[in-house]
């Protein structure tokens, strides 16, 4: 497989361009969206969350989507997370990257799947397949299309509504990473940052 994106990490961004909304001016629409995270989840909100909070709006919309695309897609999520970190690099989001690590973990990646994840499809030690779905992010990020061999390839596993999955996991999290670039969304403490 030729490797078509090759990039060295690094932060776009040292500060916020719209901070996360303190809790003091959280309105009704807000607290709706928010109000009980802290308490179902048993951590503070992350700052994604409470910087959407400024556009309650957009916010209540998106998470429908995005809702589908961590939890609800149709994807083994060892591939969902391949599909997302590789993305996440590619658009070089700390952010996303830090977050779907941790998730990457619970679904059984290893340090390992991480630093190959970085080095793209012809990294050693990809089954095919995988290769296959890090390619398909490649092609999308690059030409917003997957070519017929990488369709035809992805189409031998997955059934339709995978391959609908993969396209759409893809552009949510190319999305995502945008945003968090470009908003100057920050870690939390503790999230690990792209391999070395």
């Amino acid at each position: 497989m030729k490797k078509i994106i090759d990039h060295k990490g690094f932060s776009k961004l040292s500060k916020p361009r719209i901070a996360p909304l303190d809790k003091s001016k959280w309105n009704e629409d807000v607290l709706a969206l928010l109000g009980n995270y802290e308490k179902i989840n048993k951590r503070t909100v992350p700052n994604i969350l409470a910087t959407m909070a400024n556009h309650p709006k957009l916010y209540k919309r998106w998470a429908v989507f995005g809702n589908h695309v961590l939890l609800k897609s149709s994807l083994p999520t060892r591939d969902r997370e391949i599909l997302i970190l590789r993305i996440g690099w590619l658009c070089q989001s700390i952010y996303e990257w830090g977050h779907h690590v941790v998730i990457g973990k619970q679904c059984g990646l290893i340090d390992e799947d991480f630093r190959r994840i970085v080095e793209g499809p012809d990294a050693e030690g990809w089954d095919p397949f995988e290769a296959t779905l890090l390619l398909a992010v490649d092609e999308l990020y690059v030409n917003s299309f997957i070519s017929d061999s990488t369709w035809n390839a992805l189409a031998e596993r997955y059934n339709t509504h995978q391959l609908m999955d993969v396209l759409f996991t893809v552009g949510q999290y190319n999305l995502v990473s945008m945003a968090l670039n470009t908003l100057g969304v920050q870690p939390e403490e503790g999230l690990e940052g792209f391999p070395k």
